[in-house]
């Protein structure tokens, strides 16, 4: 890139971020039926441009398949006539949600008579950096909006034609409505400067939220001058507790991890009680195996699994999230080395334990310290629309300011409201 170009990135970048403040500011006075308004011109818009948007997702197929992209990157960039019409269908779903912004929760009297309460409000301003799924930048955009917010999408050059369909469906049917347009804008360019030029814009930009590989999420830690919600990896962890029955714990552990291997919330490491391994992990990896798994085992595991292929396990695949049909398997003396080892191995995404024993599934929920713990079910379970978030932005590993699946309550922040009859401080 030469310097003339870059300082037009530059400029570029800067007015967007200038233009986002405003549309925030804007936004922000606007009440819920005017939102929801916009949020339904939305959905419209890209069922209008339905073809458009599937002719543009073909131009970044066929480049994915010059460029030898397979595997899980490819699956996320695939859209179908389905996937389109998802893209519009969470959008209205968002838009039906309960309004987040406005409602006074906590309130209390103080000796004084001071009334006070907390009011949920906009954060402002988000720019959302994401690789390969297109399916975000709908979704980034609705619940941004849903949440008062202006959005600065910045996706990956590989879905680059996805995305500029997508983004200017949104914007016109927001120009039919009363959310200004310019609260949702998408990074024309591919430079890789643009996202450098985009973490400076400190003065305009509240947040910050990569979604993608963990090399785009540090990268963006390590330059961004905005905070930023961190989403590093997905190590998730079953653990197959000693009371484990035979007819659900087979079909939980096959379901997270093949269901759809390549995504954060698919399972990579199965933990088994040691009383329960004879009885349930043959039976247990048969399954898996025949499903085109990849075993890869603690000693004790593939001792016990002569009958089946298993590789041993190494220490770097106690850490690994494959994305793959693979999967790191170890035999565990009891609940408590469980939670060891998903203390020292975890990511703090998903964790699940299967087991008939309340007092085990009281102990692993209180000691799991992820941001979604489940109890006899599958780690797939961890996603913003399962859990009744409808889309979600990203899934928070970090603990400030949200945790777990993002709707649009985690795109709000609250501030101090006071109600007072004349008070005056002495």
């Amino acid at each position: 890139m030469t310097v003339e170009e870059q300082v037009r990135v530059e400029i570029s970048i800067e007015e967007m971020a200038r233009r986002a403040r405003a549309a925030a500011v804007a936004s922000a006075r606007l009440d819920a039926g005017q939102r929801r308004r916009a949020l339904e011109a939305m959905a419209d818009a890209i069922d209008a441009h339905r073809s458009n948007i599937l002719a543009a997702n073909a131009l970044d197929l066929s480049a994915a398949d010059e460029n030898g992209v397979t595997g899980a990157m490819r699956d996320r960039l695939r859209l179908d006539e389905s996937g389109v019409a998802k893209l519009a269908e969470a959008i209205r779903e968002i838009s039906s949600q309960e309004d987040p912004l406005g409602s006074m929760e906590d309130e209390i009297e103080r000796p004084n008579g001071l009334r006070v309460g907390r009011m949920r409000i906009p954060l402002g301003v988000i720019a959302m950096i994401f690789e390969s799924r297109p399916n975000v930048t709908s979704d980034a955009a609705a619940l941004c909006l849903k949440a008062g917010n202006a959005v600065i999408l910045r996706g990956g050059s590989e879905a680059i034609h996805s995305n500029r369909a997508i983004a200017a469906a949104l914007r016109e049917g927001l120009s039919a409505s009363d959310v200004p347009v310019d609260s949702v804008q998408l990074v024309q360019t591919s430079a890789r400067s643009a996202i450098d030029v985009l973490l400076k814009q400190e003065e305009y930009i509240d947040l910050v939220i990569p979604r993608g590989g963990e090399g785009l999420i540090r990268a963006v830690t390590e330059k961004s001058r905005i905070p930023v919600l961190q989403h590093y990896k997905g190590v998730c962890h079953i653990f197959v507790d000693e009371s484990a029955l035979e007819s659900r714990t087979t079909e939980i552990v096959v379901n997270a991890k093949v269901q759809r291997p390549g995504v954060c919330n698919a399972l990579e490491t199965l933990l088994v009680h040691e009383a329960a391994a004879e009885s349930l992990l043959p039976m247990i990896a048969r399954a898996l195996v025949e499903e085109g798994v990849e075993l890869r085992g603690c000693p004790r595991t593939v001792a016990l699994l002569q009958d089946v292929d298993v590789a041993p396990a190494t220490e770097e695949d106690w850490r690994a999230e494959y994305l793959d049909l693979t999967l790191a398997v170890r035999i565990v003396e009891d609940l408590e080395a469980a939670l060891d080892h998903i203390a020292l191995y975890g990511s703090s995404h998903t964790e699940a334990i299967v087991t008939e024993d309340q007092d085990s599934a009281a102990r692993f929920v209180a000691a799991v310290q992820s941001s979604t713990v489940l109890v006899n079910a599958s780690t797939r379970f961890a996603d913003g629309g399962e859990l009744g978030l409808g889309a979600e932005i990203g899934i928070s590993t970090s603990k400030l300011h949200a945790f777990g699946p993002m709707g649009a309550r985690e795109l709000t922040t609250r501030k101090f409201v006071v109600f007072g009859d004349g008070q005056i401080r002495s």
